[in-house]
């Protein structure tokens, strides 16, 4: 319902879908504690109805803006989930080669707004892949709910070779300059940590919110990161001082940003955890960091 405000919400409603959202509650269970906050003219339909992402009125770059050449693309990850489908995007009238940037999808498949994203990064100048490691199992089925119950059956660090093999992919493609960078949400944080960790030649990486690499894995990093937390995210941000810790220690080159009253999931526009000024900071300085490394 278009008449509930984000300040009119409860910051534990937020954590409760967060919970949600990271399969540690099911729906029944959401449903059941969301009705504590039902009240004052708030029913549960209309808070469920606010918090679910909206994509049909939220996308900033459409797959047939014209200033983009936009594809589906399959390419090979042997080691991974096999044939792996992802949106290529890149400036319609790039005539040299460009720094590539993989953009990573959460815990739901590759779904409108990290296809989004992918246009957005591909705008700034930029050739860019967002795979969607639910390719093995059909692709992003169409809602979240299903995406999250369909990732759930993949195996993490297979869906993490994926990613590795779309490295591969776009260092490999004539239109790239073999310079590339990697960035990610919730999930995809991870995997962009991961990514650093895993592969010698990655130019950059951007984690937004997500899980650090153990602490003995942060020696092997190359990559300069950019890392972007929201403070309210106080589950993925338990696990920041030791990696920062490890990263000062091994003299890795990192920037990091705890977005203030920012939650998890701040930087997707399609749901009410967005924070507009946060996102779109967050971003500049995105593009910014992968300007700097990928030139």
């Amino acid at each position: 319902m278009s008449d509930i405000k984000k300040e009119d919400i409860k910051q534990e409603v937020f954590v409760l879908y967060d919970d949600y959202a990271h399969n540690r509650i099911d729906r029944r269970e959401f449903v059941q504690k969301l009705s504590t906050y039902a009240v004052g003219g708030l029913t549960v339909a209309s808070l469920m109805s606010f918090l679910m992402p909206n994509y049909k009125d939220n996308i900033q770059v459409k797959t047939d803006d014209p200033r983009l050449k936009v594809e589906t693309v399959t390419y090979q990850s042997p080691k991974g989930g096999g044939a792996i489908k992802g949106q290529l995007a890149m400036p319609a009238d790039t005539k040299k080669k460009l720094g590539g940037i993989i953009v990573v999808h959460e815990n739901r498949g590759l779904n409108p707004y990290i296809a989004d994203v992918g246009r957005r990064a591909a705008l700034a100048g930029f050739v860019s892949i967002a795979p969607d490691a639910l390719s093995p199992l059909g692709g992003y089925p169409g809602n979240d709910d299903a995406g999250r119950e369909l990732q759930s059956k993949r195996n993490r660090n297979d869906m993490l070779e994926d990613f590795i093999a779309a490295y591969d992919y776009l260092k490999s493609r004539e239109d790239c300059t073999g310079k590339i960078g990697v960035v990610g949400f919730c999930f995809g944080g991870w995997i962009s940590n991961m990514m650093a960790v895993r592969v010698p030649g990655l130019s950059a990486a951007v984690p937004f919110y997500g899980t650090q690499p153990a602490t003995e894995d942060v020696p092997k990093i190359n990559a300069p990161l950019l890392i972007h937390y929201g403070a309210l995210d106080t589950r993925v941000n338990e696990g920041w001082p030791a990696y920062e810790a490890a990263l000062k220690a091994n003299k890795k080159e990192y920037t990091e940003y705890m977005y203030e009253n920012a939650n998890h999931g701040f930087h997707n526009d399609t749901t009410p955890r967005y924070d507009k000024a946060a996102a779109e900071l967050a971003w500049r300085r995105t593009i910014d960091f992968f300007n700097a490394k990928l030139a």
